[in-house]
């Protein structure tokens, strides 16, 4: 964990932070990024003081700190909880530009409701769906999803692909088998926050890559991966989240030439490029025989949509089967067969491009309202953003802290994610918001809460505007 050592509390005689109160502060910043959420249970005492290499006695210290300040509560003989108390905004309902949720369309709903309908006229499917499935997914679910991800230049062969429970669930699968206790997963340092809880599960280490405005630096990736002697390298090349920044086919072809000579096995994450109409080739097909592409709905249909592809080489497939016969048997095959049906029939390219035109439109609205509120305030904004990714990347000069802005704004009922939600390993977060577009209700409800943010901003703005400094 990474301290802000200018809010930490009162040094000591030799200016430095008592280590128990730099713990302390960074489990209150942890908490007030939503990392842990009201009732969450803190890591035991005994696991912590391992990771951060001081005595039990250091932990139980930050832990009474949390308490006085009424941040947790300690339960005898069960662990330390997050008790936050009733929320500034309790009394109404915040605005959510935190989560990464996709808006539900009636297109969506309408598509569900035809497909169950047809699916209940066809007696022989309905029987297949009550029946077991083979590990990898039915052959015709196999096949429609290496059809869809063809279109990342994969070869569209079915035998390299595998049905999954979305995304998470390929990861999790990922790692699971070629992982040990203690190996080193390398990725942006800035990337997906649920890649956190696993390598905590499978006791990983996670090591954040420096990054530029295309993603990954292969020189970066090259020294990380010979000093860290790793094996596995997590990536988003196009929409990484949270930037969403895209790498461009030559940083494409030095990232693949280092993946090669370390003999590093890719794991790319492809969960928001099926919003694009023509995506980049997929990283991974340019190291196909050390690749694992994973590609789900969840983000650009769905989140109730939990199907996934996972794209490989057929040698590795073998090895899936086993974990998911050991694990859950097979993916329930419900939800692929209406996925089929929707890419069988073409209805699939439908909804996603009503959910990119939502995207965009929701997009072009906030730019609207950002450059109205910038030019009325005097100030500049510097900012990222895609026509098809649903999250603006705000970042932040002085005097603003990104967690100090965070807890004003949910004090005034909106929610945003701060670069710390994203930091991988120990490398410094930049001052930065990630602000989504979708998951408020409404446009209207969108703009109440960018509003908020802008204004609150701009209260304290230095000359030339609050993004005049980059990371």
């Amino acid at each position: 964990m990474a301290v802000d050592r200018s809010s930490a509390g009162r040094p000591d005689e030799r200016g430095a932070i008592p280590k128990y109160l730099a713990i302390a502060n960074d489990l209150a910043q942890a908490i007030g990024i939503g990392q842990y959420a009201n009732g969450d249970r803190l890591p035991p005492q005994r696991q912590l003081a391992a990771q951060q290499g001081v005595t039990i006695g250091t932990i139980t210290r930050a832990y009474a700190a949390l308490e006085r300040r009424g941040l947790v509560v300690a339960r005898v003989g069960d662990g330390t909880y997050v008790s936050c108390g009733e929320p500034e905004f309790a009394h109404r309902t915040p605005i959510d530009l935190a989560h990464n949720v996709p808006l539900t369309a009636q297109s969506d709903v309408d598509a569900l409701r035809q497909a169950l309908t047809a699916l209940g006229s066809d007696a022989q499917v309905m029987r297949e769906m009550l029946d077991y499935q083979p590990e990898l997914g039915h052959k015709r679910h196999r096949e429609a999803g290496a059809r869809w991800l063809r279109r990342l230049a994969t070869t569209g062969d079915s035998n390299r692909v595998m049905v999954t429970n979305g995304v998470q669930h390929a990861l999790a699968f990922v790692l699971r088998i070629f992982a040990r206790p203690g190996d080193v997963i390398l990725t942006e340092n800035l990337s997906y926050h649920g890649i956190i809880p696993l390598a905590q599960e499978f006791r990983l280490q996670i090591v954040g890559v420096d990054t530029d405005d295309q993603g990954l630096l292969p020189d970066a990736l090259d020294r990380a991966a010979s000093t860290y002697k790793a094996r596995l390298l997590y990536c988003m090349p196009t929409l990484q989240t949270p930037v969403g920044s895209t790498m461009f086919i030559a940083r494409r072809d030095a990232i693949a030439r280092v993946v090669r000579r370390r003999r590093l096995l890719l794991i790319e994450d492809c969960v928001h490029v099926m919003a694009h109409r023509a995506p980049l080739p997929a990283l991974s097909t340019l190291v196909p025989d050390q690749s694992f592409l994973l590609a789900s709905f969840s983000k650009v249909v769905a989140a109730g949509l939990r199907v996934g592809f996972l794209e490989a080489d057929p040698k590795w497939l073998n090895k899936f089967a086993a974990t998911m016969r050991a694990d859950s048997f097979m993916v329930a095959p419900l939800g692929p067969e209406v996925v089929t049906r929707w890419l069988e029939s073409g209805r699939m390219e439908e909804l996603i491009e009503a959910h990119r035109m939502l995207t965009t439109q929701r997009l072009t609205s906030a730019l609207a309202l950002m450059d109205r509120l910038a030019r009325r305030a005097g100030a500049s904004l510097d900012f990222h953003s895609d026509p098809v990714f649903p999250f603006l990347w705000l970042r932040l000069a002085p005097p603003w802290k990104a967690v100090a802005l965070a807890n004003t704004l949910r004090s005034k009922g909106v929610l945003v994610r701060t670069a710390d939600h994203f930091r991988m390993g120990r490398n410094p977060a930049p001052q930065a918001l990630r602000i989504s577009l979708n998951s408020p209700g409404s446009v209207k409800e969108l703009q109440a809460g960018l509003t908020t943010v802008l204004q609150t901003v701009f209260q304290s703005a230095p000359a030339g505007g609050i993004g005049s400094e980059r990371e």
